[in-house]
């Protein structure tokens, strides 16, 4: 299959419109999270410029909504504004993704530890397994992998109860997809099935049996294990960045 032909599949139509699915939430937040979107899976790539006036006519907006996600999306390294010459989607780097890899070991795996013997709701607890378990059989079915993968991550995150390491996961979680999405093009579809799936159960049995140093261990070595795939893709193939 062609990258780009890949890329549709995984994504879905490209996004020109605001997300329906929350109607009730101010103008600025669906200005905010449509763009975030649109940077994460790739509809904006690395490197592009846009103006205001691009986006608010893209999302039916004014200019003000559009200024105002974009000073967040800077504070979330997703956007450089840079004066006198416009907005720009930050770059993919290697440094960068080996950061993002790096911070988020040692914030997961804190998150790990601490949830072992934590007692946890019947319904979180299936909303994990299935998460976990989650496989891509497909190229089609990689944007629904991801989906379950942060999922999976946040889900232990939330269910430590500290807010500070939630807010961490999920600032992560929006530079990991986007490093996912872009890495579609290349990747080999058993990344994105029984590999992750067998590592997140490993993690979530070792949790369950109240074993942080098992359960720290097997999270490490599954995030660090991911961002060497990551920058061993981004190293050999040049539509990665």
């Amino acid at each position: 299959m062609k990258a780009a032909s890949r890329r549709a599949e995984t994504k879905g139509p490209v996004a020109s419109t605001l997300p329906v699915s929350e109607p009730k939430l101010p103008l600025t937040e669906r200005v905010y999270a449509a763009l975030k979107k649109d940077i994460i899976t790739g509809v904006l790539r690395p490197g592009q410029a846009f103006t205001e006036k691009d986006l608010a006519h893209k999302y039916t907006a004014s200019r003000t909504p559009v200024r105002e996600a974009a000073v967040r999306l800077q504070e979330e390294e997703l956007v450089r504004i840079i004066a006198n010459r416009g907005y720009f989607v930050t770059q993919l780097t290697i440094q960068g993704m080996n950061d993002v890899y790096e911070y988020r070991a040692a914030v997961e795996c804190a998150c790990a530890e601490l949830l072992c013997g934590a007692k946890i709701p019947p319904q979180a607890l299936a909303e994990l397994e299935s998460s976990a378990c989650f496989r891509a059989e497909r190229e089609g079915e990689f944007g629904a992998f991801i989906e379950a993968d942060t999922a999976f991550h946040l889900g232990i995150a939330r269910l430590t109860h500290n807010a500070l390491l939630v807010r961490a996961v999920a600032q992560m979680r929006a530079q990991t997809e986007r490093i996912m999405f872009a890495a579609t093009d290349a990747i080999d579809v058993r990344y994105y099935g029984e590999i992750p799936a067998r590592e997140h159960m490993g993690i979530l049995r070792a949790i369950l049996r109240n074993d942080p140093e098992l359960a720290r261990r097997l999270m490490r070595e599954h995030i660090i294990g991911g961002k060497q795939k990551v920058l061993d893709l981004a190293r050999r193939d040049v539509r990665f960045l």
